[in-house]
Formats: structure tokens, C-alpha cells, sequence
């Protein structure tokens, strides 16, 4: 091992709290082509138990610091080529830490455009500046007069090109630059104003037409809510440093100042000052803004980003109603209610279109229609979709279902986020050619309650709709994060080879989409499949896509009982003496808790399998292919109360949590817009992070505390008693179902603040 992958290593375990050996383990692991879910599920002897979280933050960082010591050797490489590199430089070098750190000590060194120092240089002002800078007593004025030529006609202009050369020299100097950059980290305001003349088109961002606070603090969706501010022309943004210090030397020049060694009472002391005052004011205040927005909105995007992830995670998890024939219905006014059946398999049975509002008002017709097809394909479930129209059309299907004899259907409000996305894809129209992309809707959202993690990996991340500012992040590093929060749910849960879709099949660990499509292929031909050893008859699936995938697939009823567990094929042989030291057959076993309560696993353990395994082994003999989601409920919203005009303060609701974002939980009560439940109001103490007490999926109670009917902001609480001394805090900005648009122009800010909109533009 390299003496780099060695530091890498080191420096990845203390972040992940590992040891070294156990990151290098993991790292040829991956590096080997391995999955993190393979990795974390069935390698656990080999990274000494590294879970996913660790191993997704290894990998991360690994990507990072393998950028980072790649542009070091470029660095040095560069410097030194120039015969530049110094002993004392090279170990600054190898000591940055990241990458702004590297680039600090890289300016002096990198090739640039033609600057104004250059020219001034060209036109022999370089000794000038030399001797002021070393003779402090001397007239700076009276030293100039020596250098004037046809160029530079005057002592004018001799000082400008004197003073151009040290601005230069202060705007390279890495030790300077970290110095302020600290200071401006902790002193400095983040300050929001609203442009002239948009108050009244810009009026969902007045909480910040006026507003100001520590950089340092403020919060991730603050950020990019004054951001997005900003790029849509409401809002300027600007950096302050030292703007509450009375003093005339704010204490950033005096950085400056000690940079130069300026203290002094010389004339070329007092000149300097000028100059480090001016190199402050027009360059470094400038430059160090901008990488101080840019922090910001990383600092911001990392925030939202973990959000999103969180929030996906826990809508894929969320509990299955099960395998069950199932009704679903995309309520719609004008163009009517899509209504599609499906059976246990989640394959379509039926269709219809009733329009039981105006400008029909059918509505004896489309309650006939709904029993009609209950009565025909034995419906359990009623999945409706909670777009627009969707209480009326809960109404009208909860008047019919009072009518009806036991055993009634059980009616379910599900989220319809993202389903008009499936509806249209590529994929939806490969499984139904022939249906009309409306009732396609309809088919996903009746899909999605049966089982929410098998419908919803058919559809973008991004269009599933818990994100905070989702469309102003990064969007590489987004997609990244979230595929990787499917790909870990999907695995967990594990897949039913014989009955999963190929976009399912895609997100298990070592296929993907090309290898998916070829196993549905071989299915569909060859029918289902006997075995998990079956599986190598898929062409193109090698030995080594099956070590990564096996354990993540599931058979039912096959010809090996232990194809229906998490047990790898590898690890058979383990799990057969186990099932012998008990004396008893695997089938009647397995589910049998009792039976393996005498029997020690560390007596199982061999040279390939350690103890880790073999206790993953005897808890899935115990329980074979559980599923780690939680049992299915769901919300019941109070009759009467489908519209926000219909709130009053006080009234108690149940609801389903919607999104989870850093200052609070969102929340459906039936009504078309979610409420929000403040961190302050999720409980009867302190709460820090919001995904201590809720996650999106959760039925809660909640307590109408406040409407703001014409901005639609919904104030709630889930504290047992109302807090009155304490504000109940409104939605500032809602982190979802917002315009799907980039970022336009941001407005001009004055000169600092044109600077920083134009180069925060350049790095967008």
C-alpha cells in the first residue's frame, strides 16, 4: 500500500469513526467493483462491520480526497516546473487540507491572464514597490520620482502601479487569506435587502426584505430561500464584515495592515495602510465574499440534500397494505376520476372514467360504477390519489362504502407525488401501450399502497416531491445521494425475483437496468424462476453479478427453501449444519424461534464465516425474508374539513406526515396544503432535529394553532398543551411543490454586489 492510500485511509477512519484497516478493506472492496449494500450485509468479517451509512460516507469521501491529492501532484508538479517549489512551500502543500487551502498557495504560482501588477512590472515599477516596502521612512512620493519614463508619465501613476503590485502580492498570500477568511467565518453577516420595486411581485420572500444574521448561523433552507431571492430578481445579498465596529481601521484591515508589517509611523508606513486599505475594500472583501457565498450555498445544498435523502428513505419504507386486489383513483373536476383495479400481483384488471362533478355531477353513475367493479374483482383497498378534487372524491366513495355490506374495502388517501412523471415515462408506456397516460396514474397510485418501494423506484427521485429546494442544489451530487438512499432500500427490503419489474430489478445491488431487463426477458420465456442458481442461465449474468446480487433476491415456494431468506447461496453450507445440529427438517424450522434458542452460534463459526454471519443466520432461520418496514395504518381526516376555510384554531386532526425539513414537519389534514408543525411544536421538549420525533409516512395528531388563509400557511402543533409563551413559528418557505425552473439573473447589489451575483453565476 502507497503512502497516499495510507494517509487517505487514516483520515477517512477518524471522519467515520473506523479504524484504518478496516477503510482499507472496505476501499478494495469497492474499488473490486463490490456494492455498499454487498458490502455491508455480507462482508461484515472482512470490514469489521462497517454499516452502510459509514460505507456511503467512506465512499463519498474516498472520491474527494482521491480529487484532492490528484490536484496536489498536479500543483506541485506545476511549481515545480516553474523552479519554484521550495522545501518550506512543498510542505505547506502536502499539508492543505482541502482543496480552498491548495488553491491559496497555488495563486502566486498559476498562470493568469494579464493583470494590472504585470503591466506594472512591464513598465518597471516592480523596484518601486520593492523599496517602499523596505524603506518605510522614505517618501513613497520622493522614491517614485526615480521611475518615471514615457510610460509612466507622473508620480501618479507610478504609485498606482507600486500599489497594483502589492495588492497582487497581499491577494496571493495564503496565510493572509486564511486569516480573513476565519475572521469574515465568524464575524461576518449575511445581509438580505429587497430590490426596488419588486415588494409587491417578490411578496412570498418579505420575511427577508429586511433581514440580517450571522453567517455562521444561518440555516441551510434560510440560504437558499434568500438565494433563490435573489436569482429570481427580489432580493440582493451581500456580505458584511465588521459592519457594528465604530472603530475607522475595521479589525479585517488590520489584518491587512500586519500582513505588510504597516504598524509603523513612516511615510511608507502610512502609504501601505492606504494600500491595505484599498486592497481590502476593491479585491480581498470581494474575493473572500464570494468564496463565503459559495460555502454558504455548499453548507446549504449538503443540509437539503441529507433532508431529501432522509425523507425519500423513509416514504420507500414505508409500510406495505399488502398484497391485496386494489382500486385506485386519480380524482379529477372537469376531466373526471381515472379509476383503474389491479390484482394481489399489482397486474391491471379494469378501467374506468366517471365524472361525478361538475360539469357533469354524475354522481349516482359513478358510485354504480365503483360498486360495479368492487362487487367484480373483489376489491379490499381503495388507494386515492390527494391531488385536486381528492376529499370530494373520498367523499363520495366513503358515502358509498357506508352503503355497502360487510366485508367493506378500506379507503386510503396516498400521495400522488410523481405518479403523472411514471404516467408518462418510458416505462409506463412499455406496460401499458394502450392505456391513456391519465388512468396510468391511476394504476401507480393503486400500486403505491399496495407496495410503496416497488411503484415508487419507477419514478425519478427528484419527481417524488420530499425534497427542501431540491431543484436549487447541485444536481449530480443530489442524484448521487438519492440513488444511493434506493438502492439501500431496496436492499433491505429484498426482491422477489419472480414477480419484481425490471425497474425494481435495476436497484438491486450488482444488476442495473441492462441485466434487469435481460432476467424479466428470460422469465417471461422461460417462466419463473426454480432457484437463485437459475439465475446464471440469464445471459450476460457472470458468476460475479451473481455473488453480488443473490443474497438480495428472493423465490418463494422454489426448490430450496433457503432462496426465500437473506441467507447468501455462499453461506448455505453454514446455515445446513446449523438446521442439522437442531435435528430438524429446514422447512419446518425456519419461522421457529424456539428451535435455535439451545444452540450457540460461535460454534458455527469457520475460517470464511465469523461470528457476524453466523448470527445474521440464525436470526433469518428465525424469521426468514422479514421485511424490515413497519405494519400498515393510515390517516383518517374529520369529515366536514376539506378546505383551509374550513380550519379553525384549536381543532384536533390526524394526519400524515408529508416532509420532513430542518425547521419542522409538514403534515396532510385533508385540506390541499400541508400544514407545517414548527421543531418547536413537535414535542413537549427541546427538539434539534426534526427526524428525532417524525419521518415522512408517520399518522400523527396535530392541533390547529393558526390559518393564514390568503397566503395558505398552515401553523400546527403536536405538544400536548399550546405553548403560548413561546411564538408558533410560520412557514417561511415551503420546502416542496415549487416551480420547476433554474434560477434566473440576480439583480444588481450595488458594486460589491454585482461582483458577487456575477461570479456566483459563473460557478452555478
Amino acid at each position: 500500500m502507497t503512502d497516499l492510500a495510507r494517509r487517505i485511509a487514516a483520515q477517512i477512519a477518524t471522519e467515520i469513526a473506523a479504524r484504518p484497516e478496516q477503510v482499507n478493506a472496505a476501499v478494495e472492496l469497492l474499488d473490486g467493483g463490490a456494492t455498499v449494500p454487498f458490502v455491508a450485509r455480507y462482508r461484515k468479517e472482512v470490514t469489521g462491520g462497517l454499516d452502510d451509512t459509514q460505507l456511503r460516507n467512506l465512499a463519498e469521501r474516498l472520491v474527494y480526497l482521491r480529487e484532492l491529492e490528484a490536484r496536489r501532484a498536479s500543483i506541485i508538479a506545476s511549481v515545480e516546473e516553474q523552479g519554484k517549489l521550495t522545501d518550506a512551500l512543498r510542505v505547506s502543500m502536502l499539508g492543505a487540507a482541502t482543496k480552498a487551502e491548495l488553491e491559496d498557495l497555488y495563486l502566486p504560482f498559476k498562470p493568469k491572464r494579464r493583470t494590472k501588477a504585470e503591466i506594472a512590472r512591464e513598465r518597471g515599477l516592480g523596484p518601486l514597490a520593492a523599496a517602499i516596502l523596505e524603506n518605510r521612512s522614505a517618501d513613497p512620493a520622493m522614491l517614485a520620482a526615480a521611475y518615471l519614463t514615457e510610460d509612466v508619465p507622473g508620480t501618479k501613476e507610478a504609485l498606482d502601479g507600486a500599489r497594483d503590485i502589492v495588492i497582487e502580492g497581499l491577494s496571493e498570500n495564503a496565510t493572509l487569506l486564511g486569516r480573513l477568511r476565519d475572521h469574515m467565518r465568524d464575524k461576518a453577516m449575511l445581509r438580505a435587502r429587497v430590490v426596488a420595486g419588486k415588494e409587491e411581485a417578490g411578496a412570498k420572500f418579505s420575511d427577508y426584505f429586511d433581514h440580517s444574521e450571522r453567517w455562521a448561523k444561518v440555516a441551510g433552507h434560510r440560504a437558499l430561500a434568500m438565494m433563490r431571492g435573489r436569482n429570481e430578481d427580489f432580493l440582493s445579498l451581500d456580505i458584511e464584515v465588521n459592519a457594528d465596529v465604530e472603530d475607522k481601521v475595521k479589525p479585517a484591515e488590520r489584518f491587512v495592515i500586519a500582513a505588510l508589517e504597516a504598524q509603523g509611523s513612516g511615510p511608507g508606513d502610512q502609504w501601505l495602510r492606504e494600500v491595505a486599505s484599498w486592497a481590502w475594500r476593491t479585491r480581498l472583501r470581494v474575493t473572500l465574499s464570494i468564496d463565503l457565498m459559495v460555502e454558504l450555498r455548499e453548507r446549504a445544498e449538503e443540509e437539503a440534500i441529507g433532508v431529501f435523502a432522509r425523507n425519500l428513505k423513509d416514504l420507500l419504507l414505508a409500510a406495505p397494505a399488502g398484497a391485496k386486489n386494489t382500486m385506485g383513483l386519480d380524482p379529477g373536476i372537469r376531466t373526471g376520476v381515472k379509476v383503474a383495479v389491479i390484482d394481489a400481483t399489482g397486474k391491471l384488471l379494469d378501467t374506468e372514467t366517471i365524472y361525478p362533478f361538475p360539469p357533469r355531477n354524475d354522481i349516482m353513475g359513478s358510485q354504480a360504477a365503483i360498486q360495479r367493479l368492487i362487487g367484480k374483482h373483489d376489491v379490499q383497498l381503495i388507494a386515492i390519489g390527494n391531488g385536486t378534487g381528492s376529499r370530494e372524491t373520498e367523499k363520495l366513495v366513503a358515502d358509498l362504502i357506508a352503503r355497502l355490506p360487510a366485508p367493506k374495502p378500506t379507503k386510503v388517501i396516498v400521495s400522488e407525488a410523481g405518479a403523472s412523471v411514471y404516467s408518462a415515462s418510458e416505462a409506463a408506456a412499455s406496460e401499458f401501450p394502450q392505456l391513456d397516460v391519465s388512468l396510468r396514474g391511476a394504476v401507480s397510485i393503486a400500486r403505491r399502497l399496495q407496495d410503496p418501494l416497488a411503484e415508487l423506484v419507477k419514478i425519478e427521485p427528484k419527481a417524488i416531491g420530499v425534497g427542501q429546494y431540491q431543484h436549487d442544489v447541485d444536481q449530480s451530487r443530489l442524484n448521487r445521494s438519492l440513488d444511493a438512499v434506493v438502492e439501500d432500500a431496496v436492499n433491505a427490503v429484498g426482491v422477489d425475483l419472480n414477480t419484481a419489474s425490471a425497474p425494481l430489478l435495476a436497484r438491486v445491488s450488482g444488476l442495473g437496468p441492462a441485466l434487469a431487463e435481460a432476467i424479466v426477458v428470460h422469465r417471461d420465456s422461460n417462466g419463473p424462476f426454480p432457484s437463485r442458481k437459475a439465475l446464471l442461465d440469464v445471459p450476460r449474468l457472470g458468476q460475479r453479478t451473481f455473488e453480488q446480487s443473490a443474497g438480495f433476491l428472493r423465490i418463494t415456494g422454489g426448490t430450496e427453501p433457503l432462496d426465500a431468506s437473506s441467507v447468501h447461496p455462499e453461506a448455505y453450507g453454514v446455515a445446513r449444519k446449523i438446521v442439522a445440529a437442531c435435528g430438524r427438517d429446514l422447512r419446518s424450522l425456519m419461522n421457529d424461534k424456539t428451535a435455535l434458542a439451545g444452540l450457540d452460534p460461535r460454534g458455527f463459526v469457520d475460517d470464511r464465516f465469523g461470528l457476524p454471519t453466523v448470527r445474521d443466520i440464525f436470526l433469518e432461520l428465525e424469521k426468514p425474508g422479514r421485511d424490515p418496514r413497519p405494519s400498515f395504518k393510515t390517516a383518517s381526516f374529520a369529515d366536514g374539513i376539506d378546505d383551509i376555510k374550513h380550519l379553525k384554531p384549536g381543532m384536533l386532526l390526524e394526519g400524515t406526515v408529508t416532509n420532513v425539513a430542518a425547521f419542522g414537519a409538514f403534515v396532510d389534514i385533508g385540506v390541499h396544503q400541508d400544514g407545517l408543525v414548527h421543531v418547536s411544536q413537535l414535542a413537549d421538549k427541546f427538539v434539534k432535529d426534526p427526524h428525532e420525533v417524525v419521518k415522512a409516512g408517520d399518522v400523527v395528531k396535530v392541533r390547529v394553532v393558526e390559518v393564514d388563509v390568503p397566503r395558505k400557511r398552515i401553523g400546527l402543533t403536536m405538544r400536548r398543551e399550546i405553548d403560548t409563551t413561546r411564538p408558533t413559528e410560520m412557514p417561511r418557505d415551503k420546502p416542496q411543490r415549487v416551480p420547476q425552473t433554474r434560477p434566473q439573473a440576480a439583480p444588481s447589489m450595488g458594486a460589491l454586489g454585482d461582483k458577487l451575483s456575477a461570479a456566483l453565476r459563473r460557478k452555478d
